[in-house]
């Protein structure tokens, strides 16, 4: 199969199942033996329709003599392909974008391929946005109203706009460095040997930041050296402040890179409790653990708005890492953008729930650390204010880390500004009173 065939199945099986864009990516290159470069090709389309899809299907209306409704799903994704070829690739020839486009199309729909390209080619490649601000920049960065809105209502249309235009993510990993095996400074030459850049990031020193692809330092994490994780995600784990021989709660733990960090901190010494509502992701935190060497963590199925009452005061800290939007990560992963905005709206709540109920397990004198990957005020502040307003047992506690200082005990990640994936952090500590 060529990366043009794989794309088209890949958008197909997207739109029709609702599959995640990252499980069917990573499925299909796991199984695939396309060379290098048509990996990359093939990433590139899949990806970069999704990332693109309103302005892509904008152009179609424009310019086709079909009604949208009427054109064929399949038939839609050869278009959106072609169009995308055609606008965001410099490498590609019109003619090879053309042909090839016209070679996945049915026999059907052939002809009504080559003209649409066609036509779009003799216009100059030229389309319409719509003349209100907020209208062109939904069109134009495929973010859907919905989510302007939150970010509007959240942070203002200034930063709405800047994270609305944010380009996608550069390709670059991020690891977190297992102290309990290897340094930093170690790791960081052990990538550099393979010709890859590597260096410490400058907000969190053990997550490293490479341009290396993920099959070339998979052996690296095999070998229980590093894990994957993103620095603001890290930087969580690090507010959560654990040390040696406490006992620490991850209530919402998968798929765990947050535990492993955690008890990396600890230096393997004292109680570890991660628990997660889906059983079945546990096992991934048992199997990796035992990679990287930590045996403090113990695993439990948990819904954790329910309240166990053997953890009542028994933590030293917790940390309450939600269920969220995400809209934090729509830069890398863009099929998230396109949730009913009727799943957002339910979140707050259920969030709520898993911060107070989780609270009852802090002792006196510990901390809470309340955590997600999205930019949603109602997910994030008003959770955190409206906790405080009713807990008066809890008081907010700034943090400082790196260059990352607190206001008022909480932190918001923005993309544009910090350069990692959107991301919250609150800090709370329980009065010894």
């Amino acid at each position: 199969m060529n990366p043009r065939e794989a794309a088209l199945n890949s958008l197909n099986k997207w739109e029709a199942n609702g599959a995640f864009s990252n499980i069917e990516l990573n499925t299909v290159i796991s199984r695939s033996d396309m060379e290098k470069n048509d990996i990359s090709l093939y990433t590139l389309l899949f990806l970069g329709v999704i990332e693109k899809l309103y302005l892509l299907d904008s152009i179609i209306d424009e310019y086709s003599k079909i009604p949208p409704s009427k054109i064929e799903p399949a038939t839609k994704n050869v278009l959106r392909l072609g169009i995308y070829q055609l606008l965001f690739t410099d490498k590609i020839p019109e003619y090879s974008a053309v042909s090839e486009s016209v070679n996945l199309a049915d026999k059907r729909s052939k002809g009504f391929v080559n003209a649409l390209l066609r036509s779009f080619i003799r216009s100059g490649r030229a389309y319409s946005l719509p003349e209100e601000k907020w209208q062109r920049i939904s069109i134009e960065n495929s973010i859907p109203m919905d989510i302007i809105n939150v970010f509007r209502e959240s942070y203002g249309d200034e930063i709405a706009s800047a994270l609305c235009t944010y380009p996608p993510r550069k390709s670059h990993l991020s690891l977190r460095v297992n102290t309990l095996k290897i340094s930093t400074d170690e790791l960081a030459c052990k990538i550099k040997e393979s010709g890859c850049l590597a260096e410490a990031s400058q907000i969190a020193r053990d997550i490293i930041i490479t341009n290396a692809p993920i099959s070339l330092v998979q052996y690296i994490i095999d070998d229980g050296l590093a894990f994957v994780q993103d620095e603001s995600s890290r930087i969580a784990s690090m507010v959560v402040g654990a040390m040696p021989n406490e006992a620490v709660a991850d209530v919402c733990a998968c798929p765990g890179g947050k535990s492993f960090s955690i008890a990396i901190d600890m230096e393997n010494k004292g109680e570890l409790y991660s628990s997660d509502l889906h059983e079945n992701k546990l096992s991934l935190i048992t199997k990796s653990a035992k990679k990287l060497g930590v045996d403090i963590i113990n695993i439990k199925a948990q819904n954790a708005k329910e309240f166990v009452p053997e953890y009542e005061g028994k933590f030293d800290r917790v940390l309450c890492d939600v269920p969220c939007s995400g809209l934090g990560v729509i830069f890398k992963k863009p099929d998230i953008k396109y949730k009913p905005i009727e799943n957002i709206n339910a979140l707050p709540s259920v969030q709520y729930d898993i911060l107070k109920n989780s609270a009852k397990y802090v002792k006196k004198g510990g901390v809470l650390v309340y955590s997600t990957c999205t930019l949603n005020s109602a997910e994030n502040e008003n959770n955190i204010k409206r906790f405080i307003s009713e807990n008066p047992s809890f008081m907010m506690e700034d943090f400082e880390i790196g260059n990352v200082k607190s206001k008022e005990g909480g932190y918001t990640f923005f993309p544009h500004i910090d350069s990692t994936d959107g991301f919250y952090v609150a800090k709370m500590r329980r009065k010894n009173d």
